[in-house]
């Protein structure tokens, strides 16, 4: 039992059925068509489909890969393999051949589910299975999982385990340490690595922000960010049941059409990403206004959200929107306060079960103000990484998970990110973290988005350079004296280097690794 005092089991079956009759999700189909379920109907959703999972074999411990893209079916899957104890495998639908290799190799699922027009991407592999969306027409969802032969590559004897769906106890108890997921971190400086969240994770974190963020099933949450990612479902879709509010699920977040979405649904609650933010920015100023004023709380996470973009949506929206904190193997850590002061740069303090420290190279703690490796420990902390003891052991020191971010702390508690440890530059001895210098350059007049990574140099060993996305009548000299009257002189950039944009993930983070080299004239 998770610290909150509550299961992953009870938290979900507070809302599946004890709400059974209250709207729980909406999800809007191609032609138009508007699918509104009650809890009642997302619960029977998700039992035919761990019913249709137990009878082609698959039993708890077993992995399932799922290659979707939001949807309906995608819910009924997380929901029937939390039922199951199948472990979830959420895969980028951006991903092709290589990517997705590497996940099934690593994994070893049972199954594997996508999209018909994606089952190529896969190889023919025969775990496979496909979901068609039948937009529009009778037994949308549950009954379109295409019966197709599956296949377990350890060879094991399964035919005692081909349940029908009336035979599962979908509510036996389960262990908090059981696994519920595999997620994939984004593998940026090598093979993605499979982080475990237990059954008690999803628990902890679906309580924290429950608790902390005051959701209630009064809120009505507009859900836009993808679900293969921890922060569309281990945030998003756990908050959602375990608070028991409704749920309007989008394919994605489209400028062109959300803010129709906004006032015809009117959402108290929003979780984005900055670029979400700066492209609703660009909306009407009396749309604006009337979002805002149906809205309770905008969430920001998954990439630094930029000091002008904070001020801007405040004046624009009329709400200061709420950064956090969160990883892939740790969920969420640290978040700006509800009722309190949301500090522009900073990601906050940690939410109440959750501790962090900054902590010098060797691992004595940092003094306040000083930049260290951000470490953190509590009931929302992964164990493990799948099958990779090295990394596991690499990843925890007495403890406490290592999360790679630098950070400092402030004298009140509140946390500001300085980069990833991968990022610093060293230069002539100094430390440089690139972070600092993009916030200087974002605030120059036609900047747009920058990156600031690092390049070999002769004599300093290393010196910054600045990749910006900028328009033409923003001269490098404009970017070069901002920096200097803000910053050190060896933290200015050697070079701004133009760029149409900057290479990002699906939730927007950016890829620096993909960026094109420097070379020095």
């Amino acid at each position: 039992m998770t610290e909150s005092g509550s299961t992953l089991t009870d938290m979900f079956e507070a809302s599946l059925s004890a709400r059974a009759g209250r709207p729980a999700l909406e999800v809007e189909h191609a032609d138009g068509s508007m699918l509104a379920l009650t809890f009642g109907d997302v619960g029977a959703r998700a039992a035919a489909m761990a019913g249709r999972l137990a009878a082609r074999g698959l039993r708890a411990g077993d992995r399932c890969v799922v290659h979707l893209a939001n949807c309906v079916e995608f819910v009924d899957l997380f929901l029937a393999c939390i039922r199951l104890g199948v472990i979830f495998v959420p895969a980028n639908v951006l991903y092709r051949g290589r990517e997705l290799k590497h996940i099934v190799d690593d994994s070893d699922p049972a199954l594997i589910v996508t999209a018909a027009t994606d089952v190529s991407l896969f190889g023919g592999d025969p775990r496979g299975v496909a979901v068609s969306s039948l937009a529009g027409e009778a037994g949308f969802g549950t009954e379109t999982l295409d019966a197709v032969h599956t296949d377990h590559t350890d060879h094991t004897d399964r035919s005692d385990s081909t349940e029908t769906a009336a035979a599962v106890d979908f509510n036996q108890q389960r262990s908090d340490g059981d696994p519920a997921m595999i997620i994939y971190t984004s593998g940026t400086t090598g093979r993605a690595k499979g982080a475990v969240l237990s059954r008690g994770n999803l628990a902890a974190n679906a309580a924290h922000l429950v608790e902390a963020w005051r959701i209630t099933s009064d809120d009505r949450y507009l859900a836009v960010l993808p679900l293969f990612h921890v922060h569309g479902l281990g945030n998003g879709v756990c908050s959602w049941l375990a608070s028991g509010c409704l749920m309007r699920l989008a394919a994605r977040f489209d400028a062109t059409h959300a803010a129709e979405w906004f006032e015809e649904f009117r959402p108290t609650l929003f979780f984005g990403v900055p670029t979400i933010y700066v492209r609703m920015l660009e909306w009407d100023t009396a749309v604006a206004t009337r979002i805002g004023a149906c809205a309770r709380l905008f969430v920001s996470g998954s990439a630094p959200l930029p000091a002008h973009v904070h001020e801007a949506f405040r004046v624009r929206f009329g709400h200061t929107i709420l950064e956090r904190y969160g990883m892939s193997e740790t969920l969420m850590n640290i978040g700006n306060p509800l009722n309190g002061e949301r500090r522009a740069g900073s990601v906050g303090v940690p939410f109440s079960r959750v501790e962090a420290r900054v902590v010098n190279a060797d691992g004595t703690r940092a003094a306040d103000g000083a930049v260290g490796g951000l470490e953190v420990r509590g009931p929302n902390v992964f164990k493990s990484y799948w099958r990779n003891p090295e990394a596991t052991s690499q990843a925890f020191r007495d403890g406490w998970f290592r999360t790679g971010d630098m950070a400092e702390r402030a004298s009140d508690g509140y946390f500001t990110l300085r980069g990833r440890s991968s990022d610093l530059i060293i230069s002539g001895g100094f430390n440089i973290y690139p972070r600092e210098i993009e916030e200087v350059l974002l605030e120059v007049a036609g900047v747009r988005e920058v990156a600031v990574v690092s390049a070999q140099d002769p004599r300093r060993g290393e010196v910054p350079v600045a990749y910006v996305v900028a328009d033409d009548e923003t001269s490098d000299d404009a970017m070069r004296a901002a920096c200097r009257a803000a910053i050190a002189s060896f933290k200015v950039p050697r070079a701004f280097v133009r760029v149409d944009s900057l290479p990002r993930t699906a939730l927007g983070k950016v890829q620096k690794h993909l960026l094109p080299p420097w070379i020095a004239p």
